[in-house]
C-alpha cells in the first residue's frame, strides 16, 4: 500500500486567517484527508511532527530567529508552499517597511519596543526556495483544493499569469474606472475571479503583481487619466504590495 503523504502547516507573522480558509473547507476537508496525512495542523489539532513531505506556510517574516525556523522547516520539506498573501508576498506587514523602526516598534510595542526583535518584513521567498504559491487575502479555498490535489499527484500548479481585469470583464462588471474608484486589478494577478469587485468594491492587489504587470502605465492611467493624486496612488499600492512595487 502506498503511503500517504504527509502534510504539515506552519505559521509566521499574520492573522491565520488562511489556515482557517481550509478548516472552514469542512466536509470537503475529510475528501482530502483520505489523500494525505495531515502531522501538524494547529487550528485544528493538537500534537505535531516533524516528519512531513509537504510544509504550508503561512505569514511573512519580520525577525532574524523567524528565518533559522524557516530554514528548519524547509530542509525537512520535499515541497514548500507559501499561502497567503502574507507569505507570498509580504502581505499587510510590509506595509512597515516604509516606516521608521522607531516608529512601528513604538506603535506596536509601545513602551517595551527594545524587548522584541523585529525587521523589516518579506515574503518567504526572501528567504528560502518556494515550490509553490497560493496567492490571496485570504485564499480561495477552491484554489487551495485544487493546488493540493495537483501536488499529491506529482503535477505542477497553474496559476494565472494575466490581470485581475480579463476576470472581471469576464464578470461583466463595470470597470471601477469607469465609476469613478481607484482599482489595482491592471496590474494584479488573477485566480480570484474579481471577488472584490463582483461585491462592489475595488481590486486591492492580494495576489502580487501578474508577471507582466506595467507598473509605469497603470501609474499613469491611476494619476494621468483618472486624476488621483500620487500619494493616493501610493498609499493602495502599499497595503498589499509594498514588497514588490518600486517606491512612488
Amino acid at each position: 500500500m502506498k503511503r500517504k503523504p504527509k502534510i504539515a502547516f506552519f505559521d509566521f507573522a499574520g492573522c491565520e486567517g488562511d489556515q482557517l480558509q481550509v478548516a472552514n473547507l469542512e466536509e470537503t476537508l475529510l475528501d482530502v484527508l483520505g489523500h494525505v496525512e495531515v502531522v501538524s495542523f494547529r487550528e485544528v489539532m493538537t500534537g505535531h511532527s516533524d516528519d512531513y513531505d509537504i510544509a504550508l506556510v503561512e505569514g511573512s517574516i519580520t525577525r532574524p530567529e523567524d528565518e533559522e525556523r524557516l530554514k528548519e522547516i524547509r530542509a525537512n520539506a520535499k515541497i514548500l508552499v507559501a499561502f497567503g498573501a502574507c507569505a507570498t508576498i509580504g502581505g499587510v506587514n510590509a506595509m512597515k517597511n516604509f516606516m521608521s523602526e522607531t516608529m512601528y516598534r513604538r506603535q506596536v510595542y509601545g513602551d517595551n519596543a527594545r524587548c522584541y526583535s523585529t525587521y523589516a518584513a518579506r515574503p518567504l521567498s526572501a528567504v528560502v526556495k518556494v515550490d509553490a504559491e497560493i496567492h490571496g487575502c485570504p485564499i480561495d479555498r477552491n484554489e487551495f483544493l485544487r493546488i493540493i490535489k495537483d501536488l499529491i499527484i506529482g503535477k505542477r500548479p497553474f496559476v494565472p499569469d494575466y490581470p485581475v481585469c480579463a476576470e472581471c470583464k469576464q464578470a461583466g462588471n463595470i470597470c471601477r474606472y469607469d465609476l469613478g474608484q481607484l482599482c489595482l486589478g491592471m496590474i494584479t494577478r488573477a485566480g480570484c475571479g474579481a471577488c472584490c469587485i463582483n461585491e462592489g468594491a475595488h481590486c486591492w492587489g492580494c495576489r502580487g503583481l501578474a508577471p507582466m504587470a506595467n507598473l509605469d502605465a497603470a501609474r499613469y492611467v491611476m494619476e494621468e487619466r483618472a486624476g488621483y493624486s500620487r500619494s493616493e496612488v501610493q498609499d493602495l499600492l502599499r497595503i498589499f504590495l509594498s514588497h514588490t512595487t518600486a517606491p512612488l
